[in-house]
């Protein structure tokens, strides 16, 4: 990502940057910068009708707009970016508040206006237009039949090929067996020579079950000895390192990356970290329960107490279009930080991120035990605040009535105490007998 202009205010973060995406992973790092309420502006194309005398022509016209956004979406497999909005910049063929939507493309520059820009932002800012590019991981997960040939950058697994072949039964000599498991191999060859920049990339994992991985390897050194378009294999043999896998899906990379003898092969893979530190979190969890918690307020109790040694967060919760949760999320993990408390940011869209996402996107592994944390009253999920509040048809409304024909006397009673006044048989103490009197009176 090239960084053209930054204008952002250090007193209250308010201000704009100009810049230009090079690659998927750049858009990856702009599709978590843009949030609802954003001024983006942009190069579009807008197709206009021209009426003549005696025709009708349309013809798509290039426009420079700025909209308010409303809506950021992003395909992880074509990398690209869709936002929509009202237009805040009138023109002869696009009228102020009009809505529109707009492409975000590569090598096209593009403005990004926030009224604050809070840490997060700034550090995903400066992660996007480092220089210095983050290791990147390729892996083909394959089993016979299926592969999958995949680039893991620090961000985002990203599904460049799969190659599906159907192979008959070994019989009696082997033959068209044999025949078929090469072409295979040959079209998994491909994709490998066509996806993989050995200029970047630092490691390819081939994994599968059984030898699978093994017999493809082979294929692989003999072909790229004696054909000239293989070269590159040959000159890169060392950065590939064989692992087992369950199968050929692309799910199993979850399993191949936790495999300790490879991660110490794989030590510059984010995703490789993050696989590391959600297995030692999951092992404390079934071990020893009083040390990990999930969910964003036993982690904010647990940060209160100073227990914290590494939070997990998945960069999903800071796409939230409320603005009061998000900064929830951001004073949570300043507050970590500060505490000293080491900070994983995964990727929604590594298997890990999934995973964690599954348990509310927000965990931590604490210091010191902490089994009161499993009893004190911690109040709502700031993502149940809102649901809650919208699903409950009474929220908002006053019961109090000072009109009341009883004079407006409140009764108060506990659940318990409750329970017992509407059973009938029940064994009533004194307050029981006065609980039943008073939700007759009620009724």
């Amino acid at each position: 990502m090239r960084l053209i202009k930054k204008n952002v205010s250090a007193k209250d973060g308010e201000g704009s940057v100009v810049l230009c995406a090079d690659d998927g992973e750049d858009m990856w790092h702009v599709y978590n910068l843009i949030s609802n309420g954003d001024l983006v502006k942009a190069t579009t194309f807008r197709k206009v009708v021209k009426e003549g005398t005696t025709a009708v022509s349309s013809q798509r016209v290039r426009l420079t707009l700025s909209i308010r956004v409303e809506g950021v979406d992003f395909d992880p497999e074509e990398c690209s970016i869709r936002l929509s909005g009202r237009n805040q910049t009138e023109t002869p063929h696009v009228k102020l508040n009009a809505y529109h939507t707009i492409a975000l493309e590569p090598h096209r520059n593009f403005t990004i206006y926030k009224t604050r820009w809070d840490t997060i932002f700034l550090e995903r800012l400066d992660t996007a237009c480092n220089p210095v590019k983050q290791a990147q991981l390729a892996a083909i997960v394959m089993q016979p039949g299926l592969a999958h040939v995949c680039l893991i950058t620090g961000h985002m697994t990203i599904l460049r090929a799969k190659i599906e072949r159907n192979i008959p039964k070994k019989r009696a000599d082997g033959k068209i067996h044999r025949e078929n498991v090469n072409k295979f191999f040959e079209m998994v060859l491909q994709a490998l020579l066509r996806e993989v920049d050995f200029s970047i990339v630092k490691s390819v994992v081939i994994a599968s079950p059984g030898y699978v991985k093994d017999d493809f390897f082979k294929y692989m050194q003999a072909e790229a000895s004696k054909r000239p378009d293989l070269k590159p294999l040959l000159q890169n043999k060392e950065r590939f390192v064989l692992a087992h896998a369950s199968s050929g899906f692309k799910h199993a990379l979850d399993q191949v990356l936790a495999d300790p003898k490879l991660q110490s092969q794989l030590l510059d893979s984010q995703a490789a970290k993050e696989v590391k530190v959600l297995n030692k979190f999951f092992k404390m969890l079934n071990d020893n329960s009083e040390m990990a918690f999930y969910s964003f307020p036993h982690v904010r109790a647990a940060l209160e107490k100073g227990a914290i040694d590494s939070l997990l967060i998945t960069d999903s919760l800071f796409r939230s279009s409320n603005i009061k949760q998000r900064r929830q999320y951001v004073d949570l993990v300043e507050a970590a930080r500060d505490a000293g408390a080491k900070v994983y940011m995964f990727s929604a869209l590594h298997t890990s991120g999934e995973q964690l996402t599954q348990l509310s996107g927000v965990a931590a592994i604490l210091r010191f035990p902490l089994p009161e944390l499993d009893d004190v009253e911690l109040g709502l999920d700031p993502d149940a605040v809102e649901e809650s509040e919208e699903d409950d048809p009474y929220a908002g409304i006053d019961d109090d009535d000072e009109d009341d024909e009883d004079g407006g006397q409140e009764i108060s009673l506990s659940n318990d105490v409750a329970d017992r006044a509407v059973q009938p048989g029940a064994t009533l103490t004194h307050e029981d007998e006065d609980a039943r009197e008073a939700l007759k009176d009620m009724f």
